[in-house]
């Protein structure tokens, strides 16, 4: 299975040290299984930090292996235990069992407006989860630690005007 993981920059081998803890999902090395999704984010990330170029990196993960070896949590859905972790993990107060692996769908930008919206407390949980489902949602993959990253296998990078497998220098 192919995952990308969008930057500005290329991206060999991921280090959990530089992600941030406030995201969906917690503290962990972000990848998707949507082309476009990690070439967006890796639009927004270049855009944000103003420096370097929109770079996806590509991996090649043995997902038989990692269901074997790694301690996994997955959402199926967008449902009301998916939001909790959610909202658990932007808040900093996420304070469950860990795992090495996360898997479940992936908030874009209406997803996130949904969500601040029920932060703030204007929609209650089951009015958010509603909303959510008429969302298309991708999945990702977060590995969330040292251990769940060996089971990526880098291949390439590229940016999002070349095609796909054009290795950068």
């Amino acid at each position: 299975m192919l995952l990308y993981h969008g930057s500005n920059s290329v991206i060999k081998i991921p280090d959990l040290t530089l992600s941030r803890r406030s995201l969906d999902f917690g503290t962990g090395f972000y990848t998707t299984v949507n082309r476009d999704q990690a070439i967006e984010f890796a639009n927004k990330v270049t855009a944000r930090k103003g420096y370097h170029n929109p770079t996806v990196s590509v991996y090649d993960v043995d997902i038989t292996s990692v269901e074997a070896g790694l301690k996994i949590l997955r959402f199926s859905s967008p449902n009301r235990d998916w939001l909790n972790f959610i909202h658990q993990n932007r808040k900093l107060v996420y304070n469950g069992e860990n795992y090495d692996l996360v898997i479940g769908p992936v908030a874009n930008d209406d997803v996130y407006a949904t969500l601040l919206v029920y932060e703030q407390g204007i929609l209650n949980i089951e009015q958010t989860i509603e909303a959510l489902k008429v969302k298309n949602l991708y999945n990702q993959f977060v590995f969330k630690t040292k251990r769940s990253l060996l089971f990526l296998k880098y291949v390439n990078s590229f940016t999002p005007a070349n095609t796909v497998g054009q290795e950068l220098p």
